[in-house]
């Protein structure tokens, strides 16, 4: 009897633990999706590779939920990135504004490329001028000439 009633707990046990989270949703679908919508242009700081949109870090969690209390005060969406710069930084937004604090990181790439190509270009000659031609005796012209002969018959 006691062996048949611990089978049957330990089978019950997988069915208890498959129970999954809930996720967190706002009572209004509309303003649920315009919070993904916002949600999709702010990184997540945890992950950093991540829209909050999609992140599952609490972080992106309880900026999800600010987002629909905000938007359930009635701020619109630019009082909102607004608020989320001011409390986290310009890095919460995965397309920040150019201006004197972002110049650099919109600039860097194209920095990096025309230094690379620069120092790709200076080696590239300086590897040239290493190279010294030596012109072909007349046996080795002649093995060449042979060679190339013996392919052209071959075709």
């Amino acid at each position: 009897m006691m062996k048949s009633l611990l089978i049957a707990l330990l089978c019950c046990l997988p069915a208890l633990s498959h129970a999954g989270e809930a996720k967190d949703v706002a009572d209004d679908p509309a303003i649920e999706k315009r919070m993904m919508h916002l949600a999709e242009k702010v990184r997540c700081l945890v992950c950093q590779s991540e829209p909050v949109a999609t992140s599952h870090s609490e972080w992106s969690s309880d900026v999800r939920a600010i987002m629909r209390e905000k938007m359930k005060a009635g701020a619109t969406d630019q009082e909102i990135m607004d608020m989320l710069v001011e409390r986290f930084g310009k890095s919460v937004l995965y397309d920040p504004p150019i201006d004197k604090e972002t110049i650099s990181l919109w600039l860097a790439p194209f920095i990096l490329l025309l230094l690379g190509g620069s120092v790709l270009i200076y080696q590239l000659r300086k590897r040239k001028k290493l190279i010294t031609e030596t012109p072909l005796s007349a046996e080795e012209a002649q093995r060449a000439a042979d060679l190339l002969n013996s392919t052209k018959e071959l075709q």
